[in-house]
């Protein structure tokens, strides 16, 4: 082909994989990546763009559907979802007696549970930071990770085995004249402390990591006694990663309805009239204005940690 073949209008254009097509990709490319490295912002929209299309159209639009399905009603004869814009399913759950009770038991349920966690993973994180070695740190870390690579439903069935009359726990307690607590509110705090555990000691954990040995050390020379040093030192620095791990703590345990369904014996959360709603009763507009109650306590919850900088050690 002639240099003036080539010029020619009805040329053919040069094909996918000849110098010439792949010099134009080459130059679009340097072109791109020119533009992006000058443009971070854009950069980084594109970078999250997919998890944020993903985030918005599964979590964000399912809870504005939830809402708006909170503002329907059910044909009492048909038993059919009417649209039909009424407040009454909200009133019903703000002014009943019994999910009233119910709210301030599964609050406080979730607030018991997120201190108990705190209270354990205080001590367990500090030595898994500070005071083991490199190698004990790692065995420690899988330690903690293991009992989330076994089934909820499995480690949820295992204490009502434990709590049980006939359980391990009885036996042990036995010979003191003490009894298991048996299946009960107590119950379904034991077990949910044990299933959220993880979550809050590795916020904790990676907090402390970021506490420079150098300070103790300094709180030691300036004559700081321990309790000193962590009250005044440890604790400011790592207080945000506590409320993190709270963070977990207090909304799993806000949501969950299968634990007190296993251990819980005849008590109920809101979990478990959302489910009852959803599922015996058909009721589904009932079921989202009461799911919209541990909602807005998780957003208020948010709104109230935000300051402490809990958010950025998620």
């Amino acid at each position: 082909m002639t240099t003036t073949d080539l010029q020619r209008p009805d040329a053919a254009p040069p094909r996918p994989d000849s110098p010439a097509a792949r010099s134009t990709r080459s130059r679009s490319s340097r072109r791109i990546s020119s533009f992006l490295t000058t443009h971070p912002r854009t950069r980084l929209a594109l970078l999250l763009s997919a998890p944020l299309f993903w985030l918005v159209v599964v979590y964000i639009v399912a809870l504005a559907l939830l809402l708006v399905t909170a503002f329907w009603r059910v044909d009492p004869f048909t038993n059919e979802i009417v649209i039909d814009w009424t407040l009454d399913n909200i009133i019903t759950v703000v002014t009943g007696t019994l999910y009233q009770t119910v709210t301030l038991r599964t609050v406080g349920v979730a607030l018991l549970v997120t201190l108990i966690d705190v209270v354990i993973a205080l001590p367990i994180a500090f030595y898994m930071a500070k005071v083991a070695s490199p190698r004990m740190q790692r065995i420690l870390v899988i330690a903690v990770l293991m009992p989330l690579w076994a089934s909820y439903l499995v480690k949820a069935y295992a204490w009502r085995s434990v709590l049980s009359q006939e359980g391990i726990l009885e036996w042990m307690l036995a010979p003191f004249g003490l009894h298991t607590p048996g299946y009960g509110l107590p119950a379904t705090v034991v077990t949910l402390s044990y299933l959220w555990l993880p979550y809050v000691i590795l916020p904790i954990y990676a907090g402390l990591e970021r506490v420079p040995d150098s300070l103790l050390e300094a709180s030691a020379d300036l004559g700081g006694k321990t309790w000193r040093t962590l009250g005044s030192v440890v604790l400011p620095l790592v207080f945000p990663a506590i409320i993190a791990g709270t963070i977990f703590a207090f909304s799993l345990s806000l949501g969950d309805y299968i634990t007190v369904n296993i251990v819980g014996g005849a008590n109920q959360m809101l979990g478990n009239l959302i489910y009852a709603n959803i599922g015996a009763a058909g009721n589904l507009p009932l079921a989202a204005a009461i799911a919209l109650v541990p909602i807005v306590i998780i957003f208020g919850y948010l709104a109230l940690v935000r300051r402490t900088g809990a958010l950025n050690n998620l």
